[in-house]
């Protein structure tokens, strides 16, 4: 082969793919170096010979140690034209997690797992078993508990897969149950809750639903027409919203949780005002109840008067 220049991009790109070539060989000529990398036996020699000005990067950038540095058996190479990495640079170590690590990433995928869409596909499965192989230690075992959603969310899995609408019963605070058609989009979670996003063919608008609040779930033979349209931010204020006031102290901001994703809150010291969208203002009085009195509802009127009426129906359980 006669001696073509290699250009310093070209060169790079060669030294970066002879390493692992190297590591995998153990063992192999220049000669047969060269013809796997299409360069004469001269270029191969001195892109070895370069190797071992290349290594690890030490504290402050520079190589401070000799075993920062890939090295070759310079006898083989000078005798006999054949080519043996003798360090590595750490290159063949592989991370290992440590139990709890490996615990927590296991917890986090098998969530991931029971989301539809993303569970289905077996790269889940594939994540599971590497992250078990490559634990230091053996992890415990994680059981993500199953919550009484995971009819809905495989029902919904079944409906994205087969590209149709859903069916179900849906239940919104301080309302009669309402049949719903919908073409799902995505199921979520958000502060430990589940919600499913679609095309909601009673409103006719992309709506969320609180899976908790869904029952009896079932497949529709109705194509899923509407499942790429825009969805909307998980807590977006919808157009058919009503706007609530409420008050509570700085240190129960926790407490009121979800309620302030897209808020306007006014802070006065002590206490906050929070100006919230909410569908039925009188489903503020639940949230009242689980505050323990910490959160006061300004406006509108009857919000105020459903938080009252609950409170005072509480009272008179007691006589």
């Amino acid at each position: 082969m006669s001696a073509q220049p290699v250009v310093a991009t070209d060169r790079a790109a060669l030294i970066l793919q002879l390493v692992p070539y190297l590591i995998a060989q153990g063992e192999v000529t220049v000669a047969d170096a060269a013809r796997d990398f299409d360069v004469n036996p001269q270029q191969m020699r001195a892109m070895v010979e370069k190797l071992t000005v290349i290594g690890l990067p030490g504290e402050g950038g520079f190589w401070q140690m000799a075993n920062d540095l890939f090295d070759i058996d310079w006898d083989l190479l000078d005798r006999e034209d054949r080519i043996v990495i003798t360090n590595t640079v750490g290159l063949e170590r592989s991370p290992r997690l440590t139990a709890r690590e490996a615990a927590a990433l296991l917890a986090g995928l098998q969530l991931a797992a029971a989301v539809p869409g993303v569970g289905d596909s077996g790269v889940v499965q594939g994540l599971l078993a590497k992250l078990a192989r490559g634990a230091g230690q053996t992890p415990a075992d994680v059981i993500v508990a199953p919550a009484p959603v995971d009819d809905v969310r495989e029902t919904v899995a079944r409906a994205l897969r087969a590209h149709v609408a859903v069916a179900f019963t849906y239940t919104a605070p301080d309302a009669q149950p309402t049949t719903r058609t919908v073409d799902p989009v995505k199921v979520t979670i958000s502060a430990g809750q589940w919600y499913l996003q679609g095309w909601c063919h009673t409103r006719r608008a992309m709506r969320t639903f609180h899976l908790d609040r869904v029952t009896a779930p079932a497949l529709t033979d109705i194509p899923a027409l509407h499942s790429s349209e825009p969805v909307p931010e998980l807590f977006e204020p919808g157009d058919d919203e009503v706007l609530a006031e409420i008050r509570y102290p700085a240190h129960a901001a926790s407490v009121v949780g979800e309620f302030l994703a897209n808020a306007q809150v006014r802070d006065e010291g002590a206490s906050r005002t929070a100006l919230i969208r909410v569908a039925d203002p009188r489903s503020l009085k639940r949230l009242v109840a689980r505050s323990g009195g910490s959160v006061e509802v300004v406006a509108p009127p009857e919000a105020r008067r459903a938080a009252h009426d609950w409170a005072q129906a509480g009272l008179d359980q007691y006589g």
